[in-house]
């Protein structure tokens, strides 16, 4: 039980709400004080830029100062990084609130975290009752996939005469058809079609994968939302847990899917306590399962409806530039109505900015941004946003011509590197000996072991009745004598209970960076990872709970050097609207707005995907604080596959920017010497139309 809070002096109540807004406040002071007798969920809608986090820490923060038990709170966030900012956050207000000194200690948030995160918390506390071993270990994606390969090898399906679907399509589907409650043949028919003959192999494929998931005492993703759902359907768990908890807050409720949606409903089916903060307009996830419908319907999903408050002033960007957003959200066909404003004015319109070709575009983007850069903004400070990777080669080459460095986001992330993945999977093994996928990879380490003779070892654990004894017994191949003596000793260490961590993880290090000298030519650099790792592990309790956390939510990038920023103090940022969404910079370029790109010709398929395209486009035009470029090529060049080959495409602008909304921009050709208007033919460049013979000459 923590301390209690000290009550807060008059001054400092009087302070607290000083830097709220009139609507920020109605949601910070909902149920909370002269309010309380109104027990209604809460639904914050929180325009871009609108102080989203700024408010859901003060309201947590206030909750906590008018008695709410931090214990007895849940807040559950889609990134540690959030959680761990939004503690901090509340800590700081309420610092200032109660007028306390740096050095005093302020009440924590122990369950805040991801929905993961709280998932995997909740399966430890009760696996026990639900059938489930708590020392289990959890699956990443790639092992996800590795172990599902492994299953589709075992019951033959690697061997069919047709084309079977691949490991990483394989589970794929079988994430979508959990997260979305959805039957297989409906995620075949609208997501898989390519995949729908197979919808009997699927089913028998998933039967094993998850009869494997059992047998080795692993989860997956997945099965920590999935379990958590199972187990808040039994009447008595989930009135147990839900009654742990009087609030239940939860950040970027237009991400979740339907089994998050479910396990909320389920944990506070009266909706008191419930707070739901997010942005139907941001709403573009629904490739992770995520659906629109949560935050659309939930003021009517509880035995009382929600209040809403709605969060319309804007604190990023221009007038000019909120005009232009809203002009294109608000022609969306269902929404939570509001209309985005600011303070701060600007002379400076939305451009769109028309050029002849994709090449034109590059180098359009590459002068204005060097231009913006010699009027004061760095390079840092400004983005290039795009609907798919490949939108930005052309750019990529431009800039590399005139030594301009920059970033794309989307790199190698830190757990899919092989020298992370290895140590990783030494402790996954130590920790959990019917770890299967984890004890391949490892012994496989080993000079002188390969795939059979790994096979052949985890077949003993597996059938012995204490896996580790039977590793000890077992008898390497005669060349991997010595390394796997060295190995086996390490591995009692590992599992003696006398070694504190994070001991246990220095020895797993000395033991691999042999390994790591003898299979890699740049250890030297994955060596870093290796360290930053050893970093980490000072910051976790106890080895269950470093796998845990860094498995659900691990550092982005490994120490690669060949990212720009070890090279250069500034650098542009490039990204995709998916990864840019909660960022912000003052100079924002979007390329290719035209339809086929934007929305992408893949995604016009039904209504929902054309409005999701449309909510992507406005929180690319969000992101901007002072600047924004809408880049419209009049001709682009694309690939295909077929009797039509590659060609170059003439192209509209998007249909999101309709006739009628045309006032909100300024309208740019380029370049201006060139007569007419991208809207009429005009002929490639001569580099373009050299490209053009050549590949004539072989079709």
């Amino acid at each position: 039980m923590t301390d209690p809070v000290p009550a807060p002096t008059a001054d400092t109540s009087r302070n607290f709400f000083h830097d709220l807004n009139a609507q920020q406040l109605a949601a910070v002071q909902h149920g909370v004080g002269e309010q309380a007798g109104d027990t209604r969920p809460l639904l914050v809608i929180a325009g871009a830029g609108s102080g989203k986090t700024n408010t859901l820490a003060y309201r947590v923060a206030n909750l906590i100062r008018s008695g709410a038990d931090p214990q007895r709170m849940m807040l559950l966030t889609f990134s540690r990084r959030a959680a761990q900012e939004m503690e901090q956050r509340v800590g700081g207000v309420l610092q200032k609130a109660l007028g306390l000194a740096p050095t005093q200690s302020l009440p924590s948030l122990p369950w805040s975290g991801t929905f993961h995160s709280i998932g995997a918390r909740i399966l430890r506390e009760y696996a026990a009752r639900i059938g489930l071993d708590e020392a289990f270990t959890i699956h990443d994606r790639g092992d996800a996939e590795d172990l599902m390969g492994m299953v589709r090898h075992d019951i033959g399906l690697s061997e069919t005469k047709n084309r079977f679907p691949l490991k990483g399509t394989c589970v794929g589907i079988y994430s979508r058809v959990l997260n979305t409650r959805e039957p297989l043949h409906k995620v075949l028919q609208t997501v898989y079609p390519w995949c729908a003959q197979w919808e009997a192999e699927l089913k028998r494929l998933f039967g094993g994968y998850v009869e494997a998931k059992q047998q080795q005492n692993v989860v997956d993703y997945d099965d920590l939302l999935l379990f958590w759902a199972e187990i808040m359907a039994e009447p008595a768990l989930a009135q147990e847990i839900g009654e742990r908890f009087d609030h239940l807050l939860v950040d970027e409720y237009q991400d979740t899917n339907r089994l998050q949606s479910e396990i909320i409903l389920s944990m506070k089916p009266t909706g008191q306590g419930v707070t739901v903060v997010g942005d139907d307009a941001q709403s573009i996830y629904s490739f992770r399962g995520a659906t629109v419908r949560n935050i659309l319907d939930f003021p009517h999903q509880f035995a009382q409806p929600a209040r809403i408050v709605t969060l319309e002033r804007n604190y990023r960007s221009t007038q000019p530039i909120l005009a232009a957003s809203n002009a294109v959200i608000e022609q969306a066909r269902e929404r939570h109505a509001k209309n985005l404003w600011t303070e701060k004015p600007s002379a400076h319109r939305a451009q769109l900015v028309l050029v002849p070709d994709e090449a034109m575009q590059a180098r359009w983007v590459a002068d204005q941004v060097l231009q913006q850069r010699e009027a004061g903004s760095t390079l840092k400070s400004q983005a290039v946003l795009f609907r798919t990777s490949t939108h930005s080669a052309a750019l990529e080459l431009e800039l590399a011509r005139r030594s301009i460095p920059f970033v794309k986001f989307g790199g190698l992330k830190f757990l899919e590197a092989a020298h992370v993945k290895d140590v990783m999977a030494v402790l996954r093994f130590a920790q959990n000996p019917r770890g299967r996928m984890a004890g391949f990879r490892v012994t496989q380490l080993i000079a002188g072991i390969g795939q059979a003779t790994a096979t052949r070892l985890l077949d003993a654990m597996a059938q012995a009745a204490d896996p580790a004894t039977a590793l000890q017994a077992f008898e390497p191949p005669a060349q991997a004598r010595g390394e796997w003596s060295q190995f086996v000793t390490l591995y009692a260490q590992l599992r003696d209970p006398a070694v504190a961590w994070p001991a246990d993880l220095e020895l797993a290090k000395a033991w691999y960076l042999p390994q790591l000298e003898r299979i890699h030519d740049d250890a030297h650099v994955r060596k870093l990872d290796v360290d930053q790792l050893v970093r980490l592990a000072a910051g976790y309790g106890s080895r269950e709970r470093f796998l845990t956390e860094l498995t659900l939510d691990p550092p982005q990038s490994t120490s690669d050097q060949s990212g720009i920023p070890h090279l250069d103090e500034d650098y542009l940022i490039l990204s995709t609207i998916h990864s840019a969404k909660g960022q912000e910079w003052k100079c924002v370029h979007v390329l290719n707005v035209v339809d086929g790109c934007i929305p992408s010709d893949m995604a016009t398929g039904t209504s929902d995907e054309i409005e999701e395209e449309r909510r992507l486009l406005y929180v690319a035009m969000t992101r901007a604080k002072d600047h924004l470029y809408l880049l419209v090529p009049h001709r682009f060049y694309v690939t295909q596959q077929g009797a039509g080959g590659d060609r170059h495409m003439y192209a509209a602008r998007t249909r999101f920017i309709t006739d009628g909304t045309l006032a909100n921009f300024e309208q740019v050709t380029w370049p201006q010497a060139q007569e007419g208007s991208p809207t009429s033919a005009r002929p490639a460049t001569p580099v373009l139309q050299v490209r053009d013979r050549a590949r004539a000459a072989w079709r």
